[in-house]
């Protein structure tokens, strides 16, 4: 079998851990491809509340040295992202300087449920790399059209794939949402 040229790492969203059903389907479509699914700080010590971004984004690095020095593959070659909170944190920092191939972020959370002045957007311009935004057309944490804003900041290529109906959950969409992933990352 030849050795694997890309590897993913997926992060789950705020109140979820590894085994997060949409991250295992993720992993399963994607194979052979190496999937690492991590937990963050707060959810292997037990507390149900995140810890502050920082904490996050030092944990997203972690996770993706481990990956690279597991897989032998250069920083440059993983895919980072992951659900909601997690994808997120995976944005922050590779807008911060930490090499990736490119970002697949699942229900990206633009801004807390019906408070669009609250963006989550100030990152964005700093993303160079391919980043695929796997959406619900009902998202309250954003709508069609705010993604579409703020994503058009991003410099490097963007893709969005709407789920029609879906909401930030995403709910029974695990396998459609695994498939897109895959064919995305695939195809880097």
């Amino acid at each position: 079998m030849k050795k694997a040229d890309r590897a993913l790492l997926l992060t789950p969203g705020a109140s979820a851990g590894r085994d997060q059903p949409a991250l295992v389907a993720v992993e399963e479509a994607l194979a052979p491809v190496p999937v690492e699914r991590m937990d963050f700080p707060y959810k292997k010590a037990g507390r149900k509340s995140p810890d502050k971004a920082p904490v996050l984004i030092e944990a997203v690095c972690e996770g993706a040295a481990e990956l690279a020095k597991r897989t032998r593959l250069a920083p440059e070659r993983l895919v980072l992202g992951g659900r909601s909170m997690g994808g997120r944190m995976c944005s922050m920092a590779v807008a911060d300087g930490l090499p990736a191939l490119g970002l697949a972020l699942i229900s990206y959370p633009l801004h807390p449920p019906g408070k669009p002045e609250k963006s989550r957007t100030e990152h964005l311009p700093n993303l160079k790399v391919p980043c695929l935004f796997v959406s619900g057309t009902k998202d309250a944490f954003g709508t069609v059209d705010e993604l579409e804003a703020a994503t058009a900041t991003i410099p490097g290529p963007v893709t969005h794939v709407w789920l029609d109906g879906g909401d930030h959950g995403l709910r029974r969409r695990d396998d459609e949402v695994a498939e897109i992933v895959r064919d995305w990352v695939c195809c880097l």
